[in-house]
């Protein structure tokens, strides 16, 4: 588990293909930048863009996961060498929750269709997948690249569901956010009281 706050920057040093079939995935070496690894053992978990990945190498500065094909095909912002990329380490127990509850797994993709400064803020919008839409809600928390966000307001569209989050300097400045821009693709992850929400309403 996760807070969705951001810990550091890192950096995508290098993919290296685990295979040449075309359902191969690929290790990534990431430069941890900020993120202190002294506590981090192997098979520790890192959330990489608002994605889970297991730690399998590690030095002083950096870390190595395997990231499958279907993560891939889930997700932006894994398999491109140099990008840089928002971390966290997984939740202890006795950790503050700044964010909110967020368990690292994507749960589509979303679009951005305005990404603007307003006064010294910014403001951010996103549309969603329709079957991602029905989770948002005003007020209510969600995930993009691995930032826990407010959600201000929820527009359902015929495409899908266009939502609006303010973004804070602070925000801006130390997340990959800042490199948004119309038509750019992010990670999604709903609220999982939202989820649970829904099953209880829906179970026979």
């Amino acid at each position: 588990m996760f807070t969705g706050i951001v810990t550091a920057l890192g950096r995508i040093e290098k993919v290296t293909p685990l295979g040449t079939e075309p359902e191969a995935g690929v290790r990534l070496s990431v430069a941890a930048g900020g993120l202190d690894l002294g506590d981090v053992e192997l098979g520790d978990s890192i959330a990489i863009q608002g994605a889970c990945m297991t730690v399998i190498e590690k030095t002083a500065a950096s870390f190595d996961v395997d990231v499958s094909r279907e993560s891939l095909n889930k997700t932006v912002g894994l398999g491109e060498a140099d990008a840089e990329v928002n971390l966290e380490k997984a939740l202890r127990a006795h950790d503050r929750l700044g964010g909110h509850l967020v368990s690292g797994h994507v749960d589509g993709l979303g679009v951005v269709s305005k990404f603007k400064r307003v006064g010294k803020s910014h403001e951010l919008r996103i549309v969603a997948p329709k079957d991602i839409g029905k989770y948002l809600a005003y007020k209510g928390s969600v995930t993009v690249n691995g930032v826990s966000l407010t959600v201000n307001a929820v527009d359902d569209r015929a495409d899908g569901c266009e939502f609006s989050i303010n973004l804070i300097p602070h925000t801006v400045e130390v997340t990959t956010l800042k490199a948004l821009a119309p038509g750019k693709q992010v990670n999604l992850e709903i609220d999982l009281i939202a989820r649970y929400v829904e099953r209880m309403m829906t179970a026979s």
